[in-house]
């Protein structure tokens, strides 16, 4: 096991070899906070930029926490707006969707960085994103010259977990927290509409479990065109589905049905051939209101 002595150094040098300066385009999650929190450490926080993407995949509270951890470490923090969905193909929700946002979110931030004198634009992939066989978005920031420090590092998510951890930052035991878009089903198309309404119920949702004492970390709305389905942590799927109001919660998001509720699922299983993303579930769903 590498310690986190080895993990440091290797990183900060990685962020050092970039140059004097460095952008990072800042989503808020675990990965590119530490690659924000290494480049501070590693050339001095006068000398970084940290860019946040807005728009309407971005969940409620998202924002305001990126903020906080670059007021935190003393970094400018900018949050341009980006329009993914003026792009055909990312409303079209194929399985290479992440490629339309990614470009229109690295096209933004690396223009705006530019702008303000900073030539290289970070993002926090790591290594084991990189072996994922489906990870269309990281081909957009190939093309376009984005640097992965933690991939160069050869730092694994649970290398960013531990090294994030030895340094106090808040974001180390962070859930993943992917845009919203990735709730809703292939072949469904991405729309304002569907969008917000996602949203609207999973911070319904977590309301209505944290009243009942239930506290969920990990929690997903699934979009599936005609129906919805929720996804929590598997310890918790019992206590959700047993909530009073559950249904009638996601009514009041816009969502008209319940089609089931199961312990939440990722990794490559969920892409390798056969699957159908958001389309089936594997565990036994519950059916808590009429289909």
């Amino acid at each position: 096991m590498r310690s986190d002595d080895t993990l440091e150094r290797r990183l900060l040098n990685r962020v050092r070899a970039l140059g004097g300066s460095i952008a990072v385009a800042y989503s808020g999650g675990v990965d590119s906070a530490l690659v924000l929190a290494a480049a501070a450490r590693a050339l001095g926080p006068e000398r970084v930029l940290t860019v946040t993407a807005v728009s309407e995949s971005l969940a409620d509270g998202e924002l305001s926490r990126a903020r906080r951890l670059a007021d935190d470490l003393g970094i400018i923090h900018l949050a341009p707006h980006t329009n993914e969905l003026s792009r055909p193909g990312y409303r079209a929700n194929g399985p290479d969707r992440c490629y339309f946002c990614k470009s229109e979110v690295l096209d933004t931030i690396t223009a705006l960085a530019h702008d303000h004198g900073f030539g290289v634009v970070a993002t926090g992939t790591n290594a084991d994103d990189a072996v994922d066989p489906h990870r269309p978005g990281i081909r957009a920031g190939w093309e376009r010259g984005i640097r992965t420090p933690l991939l160069d590092a050869r730092l694994t998510k649970a290398d960013v977990r531990r090294l994030s951890e030895h340094w106090s930052l808040p974001t180390w035991d962070k859930p993943a927290t992917p845009c919203l878009a990735s709730r809703v089903r292939y072949g469904v198309e991405v729309t304002s509409y569907r969008l917000a309404r996602i949203d609207r119920a999973e911070t319904a949702v977590r309301a209505l479990s944290a009243g009942a004492g239930v506290h969920v970390r990990d929690l997903r709305v699934r979009d599936l065109g005609d129906r919805t389905r929720i996804e929590v942590d598997p310890p918790f799927v019992a206590r959700i589905a047993a909530l009073p109001g559950l249904a009638g919660t996601l009514a009041e998001a816009d969502f008209a049905g319940l089609r089931g509720l199961c312990g939440r699922q990722s990794g490559p299983h969920r892409r390798a051939p056969g699957f159908r993303p958001h389309s089936a579930c594997r565990c036994r769903p519950l059916r808590i209101c009429p289909s």
